[in-house]
């Protein structure tokens, strides 16, 4: 029996990280405002909030709130089913990475992609080959690429990694530093190799984001019904103390896709996010 790991000790709001698309509602200049108020860190910005805004100018304005701009979500979705589509994809993630750079995050996190109908292996070898290609521009750019397995349930069209085995395998194949992997609880509490991989994934200097929310019961949508911290079933402090015991010392991002919680007074809903990071993450 493999022993449990030590308790985690309750986290500090200093590594508090909250992604835009968890208060959806909120403009990203709402969001600054009431995260840095409320005493949130970090903020992981959504491509989709920087929609007909100066990216440089807006990084400024987060670091103005205080806020540490912790990442850039999402690039990724290399696979196509012609050759043109994975060429448009690649040309896609180099705006991401020039987004990056501009807005002043380290990071961009990676939702690998898939093709329904199209074998497995067939859209991991393309996958491994679009990261390949946009590796001359992270170099240049001084911004590192985060795979994050998804949960097999998506594994037809959002994503062909679906275990953090499968991404750590890549970044073995990859053999780059700007290559490692997000790690989101959502995706991978259910894995029994979990806490071997995550060390694993430690051993490799990898492990660069680590995503928290938690798993509803029942799901009543798979992709928008994700709970807050305490709301379901993902056992968060044991995770959490695997991935710190790699010697992660990094963010605790809080993402939460959920229509329910999109439909309450963000304000509120934003307390309620930090106080369940206090109790439960």
């Amino acid at each position: 029996m493999t022993p449990l790991a030590p308790a985690a000790p309750l986290p500090d709001l200093r590594r508090l990280c909250v992604h835009t698309i968890t208060t959806k509602p909120w403009a990203i200049e709402t969001a600054a405002a009431r995260f840095a108020a409320a005493g949130v860190a970090g903020i992981t910005v959504w491509r989709d909030t920087l929609a007909g805004r100066d990216v440089a100018l807006t990084g400024r304005l987060l670091r103005d709130y205080g806020l540490a701009i912790v990442s850039l979500c999402r690039g990724g979705f290399f696979p196509g089913a012609s050759a043109a589509e994975r060429a448009k994809a690649i040309d896609d993630n180099r705006r991401a990475i020039a987004e990056a750079h501009a807005l002043g995050a380290p990071l961009v996190v990676l939702v690998c992609g898939a093709v329904p109908g199209q074998p497995l292996a067939e859209s991991r070898r393309q996958i491994l080959d679009g990261i390949a290609a946009v590796l001359p521009e992270c170099r240049a750019a001084g911004v590192k690429l985060a795979i994050e397995p998804l949960h097999p349930m998506y594994a037809d069209s959002r994503s062909a990694v679906n275990t953090l085995a499968q991404a750590n395998d890549l970044v073995e194949q990859l053999a780059s530093p700007q290559v490692g992997v997000a790690v989101d609880v959502y995706h991978l509490w259910w894995d029994p190799a979990l806490q071997s991989e995550i060390a694993r994934c430690g051993r490799l200097g990898a492990l660069l984001a680590y995503h928290v929310c938690d798993w509803r019961t029942p799901t009543v949508d798979l992709l928008n019904d994700r709970g807050l911290m305490g709301e379901g079933c993902i056992p968060l402090r044991q995770i959490r103390a695997w991935v710190e015991a790699t010697g992660f010392q990094g963010w605790n991002e809080v993402e939460v896709f959920s229509t329910r919680l999109w439909a309450t007074d963000q304000d509120d809903y934003l307390r309620k996010i930090v106080q369940a990071y206090r109790d439960h993450v």
